[in-house]
């Protein structure tokens, strides 16, 4: 759950990453592929549904210290960076059954793996990043799909009542003439 909070990724995204998807020297990964449970066919992998979701993310440090930490358990592994018990790739579908059962009667059942990806865009946009970068992030092909969806609503920015602390007060402010703003609505 941390990785969805540090990256935004969609939890069959992270399930679905491997160790050479992984540089932390440069502190990102790749990500290229999800991981899906199909009835009938059991896990597959497979690639994201669009093109911007094969995307190269930079994750914040505190992300690359439990990922560097993860590793030493395991240097030589080219597998999964989060297994299941004998070193696969978890099943999307248990670790949303484990997310459950550990939430069940905290008072944050409602919070679900996609909680955090959404987290992640209102976070970002919080701190003043554009639409298309956390459209990028999330691996969004369309930024109308991340305003919408994604990102939470909010107060208006203080800035809009600055930029309007200017306009006339009335339709000739004390002017003869009316102000051009008024000229071209009216």
């Amino acid at each position: 759950m941390r990785f969805l909070l540090g990256t935004g990724c969609r939890i069959g995204e992270a399930l679905a990453l491997t160790w050479p998807n992984v540089d932390l020297e440069p502190h990102v990964v790749s990500i290229d592929a999800t991981l899906i449970r199909v009835q009938g066919q059991g896990l597959l992998m497979k690639r994201p549904k669009t093109k911007s979701g094969v995307r190269v993310l930079h994750v914040p440090l505190w992300l690359v210290a439990i990922l560097r930490e993860r590793r030493t358990r395991d240097p030589e592994s080219a597998g999964a960076v989060f297994t299941d018990s004998i070193g696969g790739h978890r099943d999307p579908n248990n670790v949303e059954r484990d997310h459950r059962r550990v939430r069940r009667g905290t008072g944050f059942e409602w919070v679900v793996p996609h909680t955090y990806r959404k987290t992640v865009a209102t976070l970002l946009d919080r701190q003043g990043l554009s639409a298309r970068t956390i459209a990028d992030q999330l691996g969004h092909a369309r930024v109308s799909m991340t305003q919408d969806v994604y990102m939470g609503r909010r107060a208006v920015d203080q800035a809009a009542a600055a930029a309007l602390e200017g306009l006339p007060t009335g339709p000739n402010d004390g002017d003869d003439e009316p102000p051009a703003l008024f000229a071209v609505v009216v």
